[in-house]
């Protein structure tokens, strides 16, 4: 579990082309900087930027958070699919991570990196950095909120890329687990990577044994989203990933939260003064709907 500072967690914008740029930068309206060590003293004393050393030496690289269209071949829809970097966050907790993206991706790659508790640097071009820049005077703008990650059971995963891909599809359908490499007692349900080759069948049968009332958050009416749901003493955050951002917003997302929060605080990237709609807290749930998500949303509940 990650309880960094928050304003540790905004990822920065790694910039390796040289001060001559620092005027682009700072108009487009990015306040934090990484840049390789031998360019460091270049750069510092550049009124308005947060300027820090770093390197993409050792760092993996993520893929570009984004939703793509597959045909199914059985029905010959096209299905969307998720492209996450959740669950290799999730396996390295303490890893070092970058994207390279470009336009909006760079909002939605700094606000998954962020709902995930994870150090990346965002990479990007002249069409990112406004976008980029936006995204974190978004995040830097969100009350603090070192909460614990909530896990509804334990997966055990034995470092091999088949039950990676498992985490992946896991968290795609919103199931929030926490990674072990023993059985956890303190988590009701321990799963194992029984079905490897049939990762919806992994789905099916953790669904099942949960029970769906007994999930932790639930998303209806879109297959684009990721949440994410942190929890403790009476207060929870949950994060909002639009994966179609820069293509189309989320519409009415319908948002079910265990536990009875009667109070709440949004906050919508690219939207002024958001609202929640049909809102009911009652003792076993908490329900409400979000009628549009660009890029990325919080929602603070408090009992």
């Amino acid at each position: 579990m990650m309880l960094l500072a928050l304003a540790a967690l905004v990822p920065s914008l790694f910039w390796d082309s040289g001060p001559k740029d620092a005027q682009k930068v700072k108009d487009a309206g990015v306040t934090y900087v990484a840049v390789p060590a031998n360019q460091l003293k270049s750069w510092q004393g550049v009124p308005g930027l947060t300027v820090e050393a770093d390197s993409l030496d050792g760092a993996v690289k993520l893929i570009a958070p984004t939703v793509n269209y597959r045909v199914n071949q059985a029905s010959a829809s096209r299905a969307p699919w998720l492209e996450s970097n959740g669950w290799r966050f999730l396996r390295q907790p303490d890893g070092r991570f970058y994207y390279d993206v470009k336009d909006v991706q760079a909002a939605l790659a700094a606000a998954e990196a962020f709902a995930f508790g994870a150090h990346a640097l965002v990479k990007t071009d002249d069409s990112g950095l406004a976008p980029l820049a936006r995204m974190q005077e978004f995040l830097n703008a969100l009350p603090a909120a070192a909460l614990p990650p909530i896990a509804d059971f334990g997966f055990l995963d034995d470092g091999t890329a088949s039950t990676g891909e498992l985490m992946n599809v896991m968290i795609r359908h919103n199931l929030l687990f926490r990674r072990v490499t023993a059985p956890d007692p303190s988590l009701p349900l321990n799963m194992r990577p029984d079905h490897a080759s049939a990762p919806n069948l992994m789905v099916q049968e953790i669904r099942e044994k949960l029970s769906d009332d007994k999930r932790s958050i639930r998303i209806y009416g879109s297959v684009v989203v990721i949440a994410r749901l942190q929890a403790a003493n009476g207060k929870a955050r949950v994060h909002l990933l639009n994966y179609s951002a820069g293509r189309n917003a989320a519409q009415s997302i319908r948002v079910r939260v265990l536990g009875n929060y009667p109070r709440y605080r949004v906050a919508v990237s690219g939207i002024d003064h958001p609202e929640l709609l049909d809102y009911a807290a009652s003792p076993g749930a908490t329900e409400f709907t979000l009628p549009e998500l660009k890029v990325y949303a919080v929602i603070d509940l408090r009992q």
